[in-house]
């Protein structure tokens, strides 16, 4: 078929036709056409109407929207359909106003009967049916739900309505003994209220027991708790932080029951999925505003010349610099950055928001950053970008509420924009993490670790407002959570199944011969010291190895460009036999004869042995902290003597560990392999790495 005409089938009770409706031909002649086949006068009062679906009728306006082959139905012209009902509601018959109100509700849904009837002044006679209230119940239900349709469509303000209106369907959502559907669109009729106008909230509000509402919640229709949701949830957004009545009875949940957590928990979540659109949507760099937005960050941090002058290139140049300032990583296109959904646009709205609600801080973070030259700087953009997403994992933003769910938020309760003002607090918790951190960027993820890790442990404990959740987050600084780490690490050792205590007891001699078997051996291996003489300036240098069979200390002078000397180069020996004694610090012989002259980093480092009978020692300053734990455990080994170095602590918590995890896998009819698989071959190019210390043009 052409463009110009559609095919579709036409049904008259039980009589249809098949016809082609020219779309240029006006609809009353299309009409009439059609009443001329089925020999019906009066075309005037008919009109077509889709018999599948939702019945919409058949406009002018909408006739475009026809598809080829579907299915209309010749009906009453909607101003004659109006008519009648309008007459059928008012009839004496209790039987016909109910026919009547409830087909008025059914056909309230097309705004072209809407029209109609409101033009008779239809809706008046609705709001008089349920301010005199002697209908039955049946009647009112229809009666509440044919208004609601009406108003639905916005062509009669909701501000018109009487007070004795509103303050009737009040009473029906405050009864205790009422037929539920009634109650469901006497909710649903007040949640429109709320939303249209601060005046009728605060006329809802004054009029609805909150707490009958909040009872609503903890009963087994859930229509009826949907609706009493969803009023909740209106009153909330429309009564704004000035409104603590009805905030302090949603987040005292105590006060009303254990029930209660799920129902706040289904709020929280239909509120925060508003958001999940911008989430899912990536930066369009042909829209307007979105680009607007994005160089508004820019232009916000940086003080820059007009740019109308320069140069297209040199304003390319410019601009580059600046967002890689920023902390973009793609500087020269920095909506790439924002492609990757999620978090999308909403990384973008936070930080507008940040650099707009606090102009000062979002300054102070970008500018201290971008000018440092350490290494050190914390990217501002890639730190939203993720801290967003992170926010939007913890908050489970895009999530559908369960069935069972009961985690809510009471600080959600207590702020409007709680995402972009958590996103506030905890940019500029991020940016002091960071400093506590002395990260690079190569620490980007595990300092975002922490963050998660700070943000969720503090929601754990429930703060009620922004305030609270403030403060509680900035104690909780780096140290605080490698305490709190170390401390959840021991109680879980200590909760342990006995089995696994047992095993851990039982892989201790075997870890330990091998770390002593490791320190041997780096004896072996030998290191290179040097010597410090009175005048604490260091001049020469010194080797010292253990013999392969363990039995003699080798050592000597040593030129500057030596690796490792061989034994026979080595002039003086020690047998081990003869060592009394390990000293370290302050005990040693050498820092003895320079009490209070030698630095408490050279006390950390320096060690001793004592040996022979007219106690000779031999006297060592190691060049690092982890030379002197694996000399001094090697040289307690030779002596029998327990290790007793923070290293060997550390690298036996770590073999335990992960022997442990090893005997407890589960690899039954698992294959092993006796040799490691092959390393396979290099890229042909390495364009996914990407160099941060690479100065980009």
């Amino acid at each position: 078929m052409g463009n110009n005409n559609k095919l579709i089938s036409c049904a008259h009770l039980t009589h249809f036709i098949i016809f082609s409706l020219f779309q240029k031909k006006p609809l009353t002649a299309v009409i009439k056409e059609v009443c001329d086949k089925w020999n019906l006068p009066g075309p005037d009062n008919y009109a077509l109407q889709y018999a599948d679906g939702v019945q919409t009728y058949i406009t002018e306006s909408n006739r475009l929207d026809i598809k080829n082959g579907s299915i209309l139905r010749l009906t009453k012209a909607p101003g004659r359909c109006a008519e009648d009902l309008y007459k059928g509601i008012q009839s004496s018959d209790s039987g016909v106003r109910c026919d009547s109100l409830k087909l008025l509700a059914d056909v309230s849904t097309d705004i072209t009967f809407a029209q109609e009837f409101i033009s008779r002044d239809g809706h008046s006679l609705l709001v008089k049916i349920v301010e005199d209230a002697h209908e039955a119940p049946l009647i009112m239900t229809h009666t509440l739900t044919a208004f609601m349709e009406l108003m639905d469509h916005g062509i009669v303000s909701w501000e018109n309505l009487s007070s004795v209106f509103i303050k009737k369907i009040a009473s029906f959502g405050n009864a205790k003994v009422l037929d539920t559907s009634i109650q469901q669109v006497s909710l649903a009729i007040l949640e429109s209220m709320v939303l249209s106008s601060s005046s009728l909230f605060n006329e809802v509000k004054h009029e609805i027991t909150l707490e009958r509402l909040v009872s609503h919640l903890q009963v087994t229709n859930q229509q009826l708790q949907t609706k009493a949701m969803a009023l909740l949830m209106a009153m909330l957004l429309a009564g704004g932080e000035a409104d603590r009545q009805v905030r302090n009875i949603i987040h005292s949940s105590s006060s009303v029951g254990d029930e209660m957590a799920h129902y706040l928990y289904v709020l929280q979540t239909v509120r925060l999925n508003h958001l999940e659109a911008r989430m899912r949507t990536p930066l369009d760099s042909y829209n307007q505003e979105q680009r607007d937005m994005l160089h508004g960050l820019r232009q916000a941090a940086f003080e820059t010349e007009s740019e109308s002058g320069l140069s297209n290139e040199r304003r390319r140049s410019l601009c580059a610099k600046e967002f890689k300032k920023l902390g973009f990583s793609n500087n020269s296109n920095p909506g790439l950055d924002l492609s990757r959904c999620p978090p999308g646009l909403l990384a973008l709205d936070t930080m507008a928001y940040f650099a707009s609600r606090y102009p000062d801080a979002y300054s102070r973070f970008v500018l201290e950053n971008s000018s440092r030259e350490d290494k050190h700087e914390c990217p501002f953009a890639r730190s939203s970008i993720q801290l967003t997403l992170i926010l939007c994992e913890i908050l489970r933003i895009g999530e559908p509420p369960s069935e069972t769910g009961s985690d809510y938020h009471p600080i959600f309760f207590a702020q409007d924009r709680l995402l972009e003002e958590l996103f506030c607090i905890c940019i500029q918790l991020l940016n002091k993490t960071w400093k506590e951190m002395r990260a690079t960027q190569e620490d980007f993820d595990k300092v975002m670790q922490v963050v998660r890790e700070q943000i969720t442990r503090t929601l754990s404990s429930k703060p009620t407002s922004l305030e609270l959740f403030k403060n509680k987050v900035n104690v909780l600084n780096y140290s605080e959570i490698l305490k709190l780490r170390q401390t959840e690490r021991l109680h879980q050792e200590e909760t342990l199944a006995p089995p696994v205590l047992e095993l851990k007891e039982r892989l201790k001699p075997e870890l330990l011969e091998l770390i002593r078997q490791q320190r041997l051996n780096r004896l072996c291996h030998g290191t290179l010291f040097r010597k410090i003489s009175s005048r604490r300036r260091q001049d020469k240098l010194w080797y010292c190895r253990l013999s392969p069979n363990h039995k003699v200390l080798h050592y000597g002078d040593v030129e500057e460009e030596t690796e490792m000397p061989s034994i026979e180069a080595l002039q003086e020996k020690i047998p081990v036999a003869d060592i009394k004694s390990v000293v370290t610090g302050k005990d040693c012989p050498h820092m003895k004869e320079n009490k209070g002259k030698q630095t408490k980093e050279v006390l950390d480092l320096a060690f001793s042995i004592t040996y022979d009978v007219e106690e000779y020692s031999l006297n060592f300053i190691a060049s690092s902290r982890t030379d002197f734990c694996l000399w001094t455990d090697g040289l307690n080994v030779l002596l029998g003597k327990e290790m007793s170095s923070e290293s060997m602590r550390s690298e036996l918590e770590i073999l335990l560990s992960m022997e442990i995890k090893l005997r407890l896998l589960d690899l039954e009819n698992v294959p092993i392999p006796d040799t490691a698989p092959p390393i396979p071959k290099p890229p042909s190019n390495f364009n996914f790495c990407y160099d941060f210390s690479q100065a980009e043009q």
